[in-house]
């Protein structure tokens, strides 16, 4: 009797989850259900599943609305259906073909009509639905000869009267309104609720035939899926015999380029993985992934190819990664094993400059039918939540800050905000609008709009409107296409290092850029500020600990500062047997066989396998099913109960105690779900070392590109300051030599116009294009006659020093730029500026004091470039202990002065602790750390000098200050300001700090660890 119901996939609608739905509809003892949401098919394969769990009939439909108004309910007749409706929706959305007040002719669907949008003539298929409170109408002549083609409506929007509330909440969020000026049309009827079946046919017991016309339509409807079943592009070639030729093919080119026809070893396992990959039927995935980084290499894009894949040899002979997994020790079966249900997945990078050319010839390449993005599901979180549920009850924008910012227990308790909370609590998990994953494309082999509509978000690539999650599990695997700065930086050093100095670097030779001499020295200090993913103070600080000197210490590395690794301990343990290797005995033979490069520690998810193998006697392939049991989305409890009973079991036939096999287990549990795969750390340290090699020998290329391609973890002062402990002299912006992105002239740096604030990203572009279009500009004027440019933007020109070149001093050019710009309109540049010459004017010599361009730098870009932040400080004081001397003071007190340059947050049982990170007046970096006592008294203050008193903890070569004290000490006054003691001190609070949070708990000490150190007896 349920031809109409919609689950909070209707966005800002629906308040049941399919699986609240269906067990409803179970406990009501209902037999049969159709899923309608609001213009999407996102919940109907859930809904089917559930169904079928419950002994429920499933029939998949949508409801099609336009612009909030019910035009008719599509109900489909076999799975085919609702291809025909995805496929106008998909226009709708994606073609602008509005949807029509009536259905297209449709071969496989139901549709049925409101009562208030009849059409004049009703086709075979279609049917008028009729609600309980409008039976009345039914005495009238024009409905009474329409009842033969009538069903019973009644659409199931809400469970209880909380949820109706609920209901009037979502939509006054939808329409942005408050709840009371909802029209009657915007909200659901009060009679939307489930109800036994009995008493729908009770009340339309005088209507025989509509009952009749209702069981009908559920009899002649059948929803068949095979879940089972690939739905990914089955075919790179013809078939898939000639697939898997082609790709032996490739494999064995590629091993001939990267081994050589006689590497025996390399041979066999290549044969071993063209078999599974065979049988597994993936070989069109293979061939897919191969043909995109044929084109990216084509292109001449640089790409990095990561994750799990990299386990794979034919991947590595395909091109697709550039690790060996020979030379790592890498396990296929952790990429693709016989017992494996999910596809496999390849992680690819580029640029963030180039994955859209790469998104484009995806799209191209294979069909715009078959290719789309994968949808993802924006659920309401914590903030929105309060603020749109608190708009919706009308409270002011002070309160509604104040509900974001504070927890619930914190606020101001009355009647609406206890409602707000209330009804915001039932908001948790609740989908709110759809988005595009951020990088998953799904490539078919029948038309993507067979299994769901499209939608084209602002981005311009279209998206399904089901999640990941959904996505496998009907079949479809998606090829992660991703981007990042860190690629871009290394292409662009590449490329400006040609352009600067005529060299050829082939980054891509991993020889070039792994285990060289001097990038070791450099790593084994942590000077690796503007390096991928070894750059952060925590990781600077790890590599320093380690003494990390090589390419596979690096990969560890990697690994062991991902948060559960550290968190378990097992980071603070691997340092200290990396540190004392005689020291510590493996606790059981197969430890010291199987991971003696990683000290007997698990560091990669892999070795979870090679202990559940050797170890717990369990087959590879069981080996990674424990390891996914453990980890991220696929944790189940009672799945990780029947592995662990399979893992003790299995110990105990192999003779291990239950003392040592509980051990090793505990140690596996505490690390399996939150540690990198050995081949996706080994493939972060590749692209670490091609960064770290370009910075430390073309450091000046390499922090320039790092600027251009907007930084990584730091703010761009520290990049610049990089640059010029490198050896740069760092110039301002300059009309005549600078661009929009920075540039490097010799070993001078000019900063691009993209640093200004306030400079709009078209003028900045225009400055150069004009510059290189007709030549330099000679005069202020003659970038006036050239550059159609408002007041205050030449203002904050010339403030940063841009005219510098026609040697008037700044004072003197914004007394001629008002005169040039006064009654200057845009469209008259041409006429007055050329016929009529500026009259000159002798102006009194107007004095600029010391320091006047540093706080014009730092108004206008965030920091000054032609001084140091310590030539600031009203105090000559620079300390008693420089940063290069901290090692000879361990457990020693010392007073510092340091610029803050960032700071993490780390909460505590005893409250908030910090980490800092700052530099000394030479420019050397060091660590803080500022616990809750210490910064209850003395606090950050934010960005600026402190002087700092601590005492210093050498932790393995690693020096650390443990602040007891701290000052921010005060700058000197704004010059630009003598005469305006109110605005003498407004510039410095715009001095920045770089300040990350965490939730993380402070990591264990040795003590707590518990990791044996002895051999088990």
């Amino acid at each position: 009797m349920f031809l109409n119901c919609h689950s909070y996939h209707s966005l800002r609608y629906g308040t049941l989850s399919v699986k609240e739905l269906v067990a409803q509809a179970k406990t009501l003892g209902i037999k049969e259900l159709v899923l309608t949401d609001i213009n999407t098919v996102t919940g109907i394969y859930e809904f089917k599943k559930e169904c079928e769990k419950h002994g429920i009939k499933p029939v998949p439909g949508v409801e099609i609305r336009k612009d909030g108004r019910l035009l008719y309910i599509t109900v489909a007749k076999e799975f085919s259906g609702i291809g025909e409706v995805n496929r106008m929706i998909t226009d709708y959305h994606c073609n602008s073909k509005d949807l029509s007040e009536t259905a297209p002719d449709f071969g496989n669907v139901l549709v049925i009509y409101p009562i208030g949008n009849i059409p004049e003539i009703l086709k075979d298929n279609e049917f008028i639905g009729i609600r309980e409170e409008e039976l009345t109408l039914l005495i009238r002549p024009e409905f009474q000869r329409l009842i033969s083609k009538m069903a019973i409506l009644q659409p199931i929007t809400f469970r209880t009267k909380e949820e109706y509330h609920l209901h009037r909440i979502l939509r006054a969020i939808d329409h942005n309104t408050l709840l009371s000026k909802l029209e009657e049309s915007d909200i659901c009827r009060k009679s939307e609720y489930l109800r036994s079946e009995e008493e729908i046919q009770k009340a339309f017991q005088g209507y025989p035939e509509i009952i009749e016309n209702t069981k009908n339509i559920f009899s002649s409807c059948h929803f068949e899926f095979d879940f089972k079943k690939v739905r990914n592009q089955l075919n790179f070639t013809k078939s898939r015999e000639s697939d898997l030729k082609f790709l032996t093919r490739l494999a064995y080119l590629g091993l001939e380029k990267r081994y050589g026809l006689d590497h025996k070893e390399a041979r066999e396992r290549i044969e071993k993985e063209l078999k599974v990959i065979h049988e597994l039927k993936f070989c069109s995935y293979f061939l897919i992934t191969w043909d995109i980084i044929r084109y990216s290499n084509r292109m001449g894009f640089m790409h990095v190819g990561r994750g799990s894949g990299a386990n794979s040899i034919v991947s590595y002979c395909l091109g697709i990664t550039d690790i060996c997994p020979l030379e790592l020790d890498l396990y296929f079966e952790r990429f693709l094993n016989l017992n494996r249900k999910t596809p496999p997945d390849f992680d690819i990078d580029w640029s963030w400059q180039e994955r859209d050319p790469m998104l484009q010839y995806i799209f191209d390449r294979y069909g715009k039918e078959h290719v789309a993005f994968c949808g993802t599901n924006v659920e309401f979180k914590y903030k929105s939540i309060f603020r749109e549920v608190g708009k919706a009850f009308g409270l002011p924008k002070e309160e509604l800050d104040s509900l974001t910012t504070q927890s619930v227990e914190a606020h101001d308790r009355n009647k609406v905000v206890d409602k707000v909370a209330k009804y915001g609590k039932l908001l948790e998990k609740f989908p709110n609008q759809r988005s595009m994953h951020a990088c998953g494309i799904l490539i078919s082999e029948e038309p993507i709009t067979n299994f769901t509509a499209l939608e084209m978000p602002p981005k311009g690539f279209p998206i399904v409107q089901f999640d990941m999650y959904t996505a496998e599990d009907i079949g479809l695997e998606k090829f992660d296409i991703l981007s990042q700065r860190g690629l871009g930086t290394i292409n662009d050093t590449v490329k400006l290092i040609k352009e600067t100095r005529g060299i050829t670097v082939d980054i891509r030779d991993t020889t070039l850029s792994k285990n060289e001499a001097l990038a070791n020295e450099h790593l084994a200090q942590g000077k690796t500020i503007g390096c991928f993913y070894i750059e952060s103070p925590a990781m600077r600080g790890l590599l320093r600990r380690l003494k990390c000197g090589d390419y596979r210490t690096l990969v560890a590395a990697s690994s062991i500062i991902r948060p559960g690794v550290a968190q378990s301990g097992m980071m603070r343990e691997y340092i200290f047997r990396h540190n004392h290797p005689d020291q510590f005995e493996y606790f059981h033979s197969v430890f010291e066989q199987h991971l003696k490069e990683t000290y007997g520690i698990m560091v990669y998810q892999e070795d979870v396998i090679k202990i559940a193998q050797y170890f717990g006697g369990l087959s590879l392939a069981d080996g990674d099913i424990l390891r996914r049991a453990m980890s991220g989305k696929g944790r189940s409890l009672e799945k990780l109960q029947e592995v662990k009973a399979n893992f003790f079991a299995s110990c105990k036939s192999k003779g291990h105690s239950g003392q040592l096999t509980a051990e090793a287990y505990r140690q596996i549990e505490s690390f399996a779900g939150y540690s990198f795969c050995k081949a996706h750390s080994a493939s972060y340290a590749v692209e670490s070392y091609q960064s770290l090699y370009l910075k430390v020998y073309y450091p000046l290329e390499f922090m320039v590109s790092v600027i251009n391609n907007q930084g990584g973890f730091y703010r761009t002062e520290v990049y610049i300051h990089e640059a010029k402990m490198s050896g740069a002299s760092v110039q301002t912006p300059c009309v005549n030599t600078s661009e929009y992105q920075t540039v490097l002239k010799g070993k001078e740096i000019y900063l691009g116009f993209m640093l200004l604030q306030g400079l709009e990203s078209r003028l900045a572009h225009g400055i150069a294009e004009e510059r290189n279009k007709n030549g330099n500009f000679q005069s202020l004027e003659d970038f006036i006659r050239r550059i159609p440019i408002g007041i205050e933007t030449i203002q904050t020109l010339i403030f940063i020093g841009a005219f510098r070149f026609t040697g008037q001093p700044k004072n003197e050019l914004l007394v001629e730029a008002r005169l040039l710009l006064i009654n200057f309109k845009p469209e008259n540049r041409g006429l007055l500026l050329i016929e009529e010459p500026v009259q000159e004017y002798k102006l009194p010599e107007l004095k600029r004091e010391n320091f006047e361009d540093a706080f014009d730098e730092i108004e206008i870009i965030g920091f000054p470039v032609s001084c140091i932040p310590f030539d600031l400080l009203k105090t000559s004081y620079r300390g008693s202990v420089w940063v290069k001397d901290l090692l000879q003071h361990h457990k020693k007190q010392v007073k510092m002065m340091a610029y803050l340059i960032s700071r993490k947050h780390v909460p505590t049982k005893k409250g908030t602790m910090y980490f800092g990170t700052w530099i000394d007046v030479n420019g050397d970096y060091f660590d803080t750390a500022h616990f809750p006592d210490s910064l209850n008294e003395y606090p950050f203050q934010g960005g600026g000098c402190y002087l700092l008193l601590g005492t210093v903890e050498v932790d393995y070569h690693f020096p650390t200050i443990t602040i007891h004290k701290m000052a921010k000490m005060p700058m000197i006054p704004d010059p630009r300001y003598a005469y305006d003691k109110d605005k003498q001190y407004d510039i410095h609070r715009q001095i920045k700090e770089d300040v990350s949070m965490t939730s993380r708990k402070p990591y264990p000490q040795a003590h707590e660890i518990g990791l044996p150190r002895q051999k088990f007896q």
